[in-house]
């Protein structure tokens, strides 16, 4: 849907006026190491230019090859460099292993320098990634040990603290740790997507514990979060106060809130870098601050990788991989856009190189997390009909289908229902992520609901945010809960279910 307009972030804002050295230290919360450790300085610095160097430690598994990525924020421009390959593509610089230095053990460091020009201000990147993992950000604590010896297997894991049930696809169903049959049916939480990226703050509206508890009032199953891949990595174009460890922190205390409120969370990916600017383009802007119609692979297999490490320990989250595709706005042909879809790479129309489906489901399980799993397909998700043909390979066996619809789009009656998501309906779990109307009333959503009871699926209402009819369909007037008239039609028939 389209919008209205505790550890410590390492930040140094402001220029670099220094001759001598300026360099980022490494600060780091209690609790489990980061990833990866980097330190980045300025060793010298001339009126046109300056020279630079890293010193990067991998503080996990042994690799045998390696690739540092940062931001340069102010128009700086590596012109060569040492001991690394490098290379930069618009604001992001690349430093990859040369032949002779690509073994990196735990533990062990290696450095490499290079020499930039500049102009005016030099701030100090933020943000560092090594192979695709954020480096000076608190890994999740490793599980303790279960003193009786270890488990089969096969059983499905511990939810950990809260009451959100571990779901997992079976056929066409959902199921918790016991078998039982669950559907998830709730709300979005609108505002992690569009506030950082915007330098507005994190979230849009409270997420306090009374907030929470409010969906969960509605007898709520399950929130939604969208994300933006840009806030979570930290990218030099958001504001460190919303970006990075700011921000990871502040989902992962929304996801616990949820949690603890019985609920499942679900992190959504929203908005994320590449610019398109083709047919229905929703921004011309290269940063993630609108929709876009695929996934970009320099930045969205990283978002995943680190969501999937913070989270891969904790079953109970699910994960959304996109919002709402659509190449079959960009493409020639809807094969194209099927396969643009699934397998992503150069996809006609489209500028930057897509990351598919595909990738995104490898990048969460070359994790090891076992995760629920969403795919939306085309048209804005509003398209099923070839999903199952090109259904991403999931060696955990653990993916759903996502589905939006609005009174508004193309599949919004029940012989396009019956037509298209009841075959896909029939083989793996159906989700509507997003269903809403633009009418300020709930006799649409009244017949989506229906559909999907009728046939044991999920839904979730668009939006749990106090916005009106103009900007987009919103639930609620008050963060206490209080409904709009839209938003009546969902708490009632979600009481109705549950009570």
């Amino acid at each position: 849907m389209r919008h209205p307009p505790r550890s410590v972030l390492l930040a140094v804002a402001g220029a670099v006026a220094l001759v001598a050295s300026v360099t980022v230290p490494v600060v780091t919360a209690s609790g489990a190491a980061p990833a990866c450790t980097v330190e980045y300085s300025v060793t010298s610095q001339w009126d046109t230019g300056f020279q630079g160097a890293v010193n990067m430690t991998n503080n996990t598994a042994a690799v045998s090859s390696w690739k540092l990525t940062f931001n340069l924020a102010n128009g700086q421009k590596v012109d060569q460099g040492w001991n690394a390959k490098w290379s930069q593509s618009g604001t992001t610089v690349t430093a990859a292993n040369e032949s002779y230095n690509g073994s990196l053990g735990t533990g062990t460091s290696i450095s490499a320098g290079f020499l930039a020009t500049s102009s005016g201000s030099n701030a100090v990147p933020t943000s560092f990634q090594l192979n695709g993992a954020i480096c000076n950000v608190d890994a999740e604590p490793s599980p303790t040990p279960d003193p009786t010896g270890p488990t089969d297997p096969t059983d499905p894991p511990d939810p950990g603290d809260g009451t959100a049930p571990v779901l997992r696809a079976v056929g066409n169903k959902l199921v918790d740790a016991e078998g039982d049959t669950r559907r998830m049916l709730g709300v979005n939480r609108s505002g992690g997507e569009f506030m950082c990226v915007q330098g507005r703050g994190i979230f849009d509206g409270p997420v306090d514990d009374a907030s929470v508890k409010a969906i969960a009032d509605w007898n709520a199953n399950t929130v939604r979060i969208p994300l933006n891949e840009e806030c979570w990595l930290g990218l030099s174009n958001i504001n460190p106060e919303y970006a990075g460890a700011h921000y990871i922190n502040a989902v992962k205390d929304l996801v616990a809130k949820v949690k603890a409120n019985g609920m499942t969370p679900m992190l959504e990916l929203h908005w994320t870098y590449g610019q398109y600017t083709g047919n229905s383009a929703g921004c011309a802007d290269v940063h993630a601050s609108c929709q876009k119609p695929m996934p970009d692979m320099q930045y969205t297999p990283s978002f995943w990788t680190s969501v999937a490490n913070t989270f891969k320990d904790d079953p109970t989250v699910v994960f959304d991989l996109f919002n709402e595709p659509y190449p079959d706005r960009a493409t020639p042909t809807t094969t194209q856009a099927w396969q643009c879809w699934r397998d992503g790479g150069t996809c006609p129309g489209i500028g930057y190189e897509v990351a598919g489906m595909q990738d995104l489901v490898d990048s969460v399980r070359n994790t090891g997390a076992k995760n629920l799993i969403l795919a939306g397909g085309l048209a804005y998700a509003n398209d099923l009909s070839q999903w199952l043909n090109h259904k991403p390979t999931d060696p955990a066996g653990n993916l759903a289908a996502a589905w939006h619809v609005y009174n508004f789009n193309t599949c919004s009656n029940e012989s396009c229902f019956d037509a298209t998501l009841a075959p896909v309906a029939a083989q793996v779990p159906l989700v509507a992520g997003e269903i809403g109307e633009n009418t300020c009333s709930h006799g649409f959503v009244d017949r989506v609901m229906k559909w999907f009871d009728d046939r044991g699926q999920s839904y979730l209402g668009w939006t749990w945010n106090t916005w009106n009819c103009s900007t987009g369909p919103a639930l609620i007037t008050s963060y206490d809960g209080t409904p709009t008239a839209y938003g009546i039609g969902l708490r009632d028939h979600l009481r109705a279910l549950n009570g």
